[in-house]
């Protein structure tokens, strides 16, 4: 006990100043949001450019998405924990003072499908009522139908349109990061801890939301579920990294397990967005979702070659920061758009892309210069902004009142506990040999993934705002919890 003490606990010297930015960082959001009011009318009378306003929005989600990166490292926690609790103060914030854009962000995908209706000729307040309740339309109508409306709905379009861009791109990353030959390789422990890690934490799901909250449809119980199946590595890959176990035998059957729970994951994404999508659980939509994802998955690393040996043919005589950064978009994009034409997730067409590119299709052009340069680093520049505009946005939708309901607190508690234990007896899968309990944690931070999930979930309509919040109450609990049990595990791992 006293050396995970020892592990987990910061350091006195290096506290201090974390405390002393975290509090300045909060100070700042406070006198923000009091200058507000005093501030809107002149800036607004000030905007003679449209996109003037979106530029403003877009540019102040970003920014405190950097305050929140800024604070994480400090604390020296994941940089997602701070984007995402920065959305979370930021969203409740606004709702006790009355930040009209951050409470329109709070809704998510509510406010644009109620757009979408009133555009279409529905009566706005009856939509919005029936979409939204009684107390939140009244005050989504007051801002909506009030002088700066429109120019606050485009704003939080545009905010919502850059995120998914985000996610796009990083779905392609790690792709990038995970070829397909290195997926043939994954050997037989790596499969074992990949099905355990994800079928045990969906069934473990299922019954926690079937048991706890019996008034949920099924289509609800099995995406909460799904989403406990998720598994963020990169967190994982970090502490291996500075543990310098990067080549240990425990790395290479969590990356390689990861590999794997990546397209287990999306695979279960597809069945189950195909369920809740055509309302019923049907076998043989089922069977044709499995088999639209494995042809689309291996029609692309089969057909993906050609075509992107034919593209870069026809890119030869461009710079070779052109060719690379045209090819990438161009190809993670025309694959997005063909998975959600088959009834799949963009970001199953993102990562398929990551998987089929990399640098090689480019050397045997002659370009007209001579420097070298990666595709991951020109796209990490995308990433690097739109990313964390997706987490401080998945953070502004948590709304901390539902926590108000006991029943909201017990089924987040079991989520989490399902989610714990789910992915602690996937390392039962490893080899003899291998540290199972490191494993078994190394597989247990859900990050960016499991939110990606909800996010789907709650567009879907499937996952409430009390469901959600409680998800996010997972993720962020099972993030913080794996590092530093995770080093603890591999250190005692050492001695015996």
């Amino acid at each position: 006990m006293n050396e995970l003490y020892r592990t987990c606990r910061p350091s006195r010297e290096s506290l201090y100043p974390a405390r002393r930015s975290v509090l300045s960082l909060l100070s700042l959001m406070v006198l923000l949001f009091w200058i507000q009011p005093a501030l809107a009318a002149p800036l607004d009378a000030l905007h003679s450019d449209p996109i003037a306003p979106v530029i403003l929005g877009v540019t102040g989600i970003l920014f405190f998405a950097i305050l929140g990166r800024f604070a994480a490292r400090k604390l020296g926690q994941p940089s997602v924990l701070g984007e995402l609790i920065m959305g979370v103060l930021l969203g409740n914030m606004a709702y006790f003072v009355g930040f009209d854009l951050i409470l329109v962000l709070r809704e998510g995908p509510a406010i644009f499908e109620l757009a979408k209706l009133a555009i279409a000729g529905e009566p706005l307040e009856q939509v919005a009522y029936s979409t939204l309740g009684p107390e939140t339309a009244e005050q989504v109508l007051r801002i909506l139908q009030g002088p700066n409306g429109g120019q606050i709905l485009q704003v939080a379009q545009t905010v919502d349109v850059f995120s998914r861009y985000g996610v796009i791109f990083m779905l392609f990353l790690v792709g990038l990061d995970t070829s397909a030959v290195e997926m043939r390789r994954v050997g037989g422990s790596s499969m074992r801890v990949a099905v355990i890690g994800v079928v045990v934490p969906f069934i473990l799901g299922f019954a926690v939301t079937r048991i706890l909250m019996p008034e949920l449809s099924y289509q609800s119980d099995i995406f909460i579920a799904a989403t406990l199946g998720a598994t963020s590595v990169g967190i994982t890959a970090r502490v291996l990294q500075d543990l310098n176990k990067q080549r240990s035998d425990e790395a290479h059957v969590i990356l390689g397990a990861a590999v794997m729970d990546d397209m287990l994951g999306l695979l279960m994404l597809a069945i189950v967005s195909g369920i809740i999508v055509s309302g019923g659980v049907d076998i043989l939509n089922i069977l044709t979702i499995v088999v639209l994802a494995v042809l689309f998955i291996a029609g692309v690393l089969y057909l993906g070659p050609f075509l992107l040996r034919y593209t870069v043919r026809l890119l030869c005589q461009l710079d070779l920061v052109e060719a690379k950064m045209f090819t990438s978009y161009l190809f993670v994009m025309v694959l997005s758009w063909l998975a959600n034409l088959v009834g799949l997730a963009t970001i199953i067409g993102a990562f398929t892309a990551g998987l089929v590119l990399n640098d090689d299709y480019f050397k045997r052009c002659r370009f007209p210069n001579d420097y070298q340069v990666n595709i991951k680093n020109l796209i990490m520049p995308l990433e690097v902004i739109l990313v964390p505009i997706f987490f401080v946005l998945m953070g502004i939708q948590v709304k901390v009142e539902t926590f108000f309901d006991g029943q909201v607190l017990i089924v987040a508690g079991g989520l989490l506990v399902a989610a714990i234990i789910g992915k602690l007896v996937c390392g039962l899968g490893a080899g003899r040999n291998i540290n199972r309990l490191a494993v078994g944690l190394g597989m247990m931070p859900r990050g960016e993934v499991g939110l990606i999930f909800a996010a789907i979930g709650k567009s879907l309509g499937v996952i409430t705002d009390a469901l959600f919040s409680a998800v996010v109450l997972m993720v962020i609990v099972t993030t913080l919890l794996s590092p530093p049990l995770l080093k603890v595990a591999l250190l005692r791992g050492e001695k015996q």
